[in-house]
């Protein structure tokens, strides 16, 4: 019978994206050794914090884009989450040592196909985009000289050229197929993304056996896969 931790002084936590990205982790955290109790895959369970085969360590299921809070602030000691989550917040308290090269996408820009024909992204100089990352945005656009004027959203970023909210969007992209069921076309490639396990640094310093022990672990769940 397996023995699962409950929470205490000397309890680590791991915190997971919930959706697609927690799909394709769960192989790899299983071939590291980490289980979640049963009720983890209780679909219709509203609990967020859940014990694990290994009794030092819990998990947290939370948004993607709170993993890399979460870690920076301390609240958990490691994650699993997209670099366009890093790079947006680019928390220096965040230390990303394993690639699970999972999750694979990209960050790019896009707009509507009518509008692609005749335009020219060199000769931009002030754009409108609609997105979840104004920073990385603005970033990207600051390095080639543009003026991004950033609009954002936490979903449904396809809507904004269609009804005038921006002309522009910055989201992820995989397939391109709702870029294409929306009229929208790629015209700029900004980053590619993979998720990443990410560490608190000081929480590495502090217990640099156990947190080392897991970085090593999923480092060979990956190299196994």
């Amino acid at each position: 019978m397996t023995a699962y931790s409950r929470a205490g002084a000397d309890t680590f936590v791991l915190a997971l994206p919930k959706g697609r990205i927690l799909q394709e982790a769960m192989p790899l955290l299983k071939e590291a050794g980490i289980v979640p109790e049963a009720e983890f895959d209780n679909e219709a369970s509203r609990q967020l914090r859940f014990r694990t085969s290994d009794p030092r360590l819990e998990i947290i299921r939370v948004r993607s884009f709170d993993v890399a809070t979460f870690v920076a602030f301390g609240a958990a000691h490691l994650g699993i989450a997209g670099n366009d989550v890093l790079l947006e917040f680019d928390y220096p308290e965040i230390y990303a040592p394993v690639d699970l090269k999972i999750g694979k996408c990209r960050l790019a820009v896009a707009e509507p196909v009518s509008m692609s024909a005749s335009d020219d992204p060199e000769r931009w100089s002030h754009i409108r985009v609609a997105t979840k990352y104004p920073h990385v945005t603005q970033t990207h656009f600051a390095a080639r000289g543009v003026q991004a004027e950033c609009i954002k959203l936490s979903g449904a970023m396809e809507l904004a050229p269609t009804l005038g909210l921006a002309g522009r969007i910055v989201d992820l992209v995989s397939s391109g197929a709702t870029l294409k069921a929306n009229n929208l076309v790629e015209v700029e490639h900004i980053a590619d993304v993979t998720s990443r396990l990410v560490v608190n640094r000081t929480a590495l310093k502090t217990y640099p056996e156990e947190i080392g022990g897991w970085i090593e672990q999923l480092r060979r769940a990956v190299d196994a896969d």
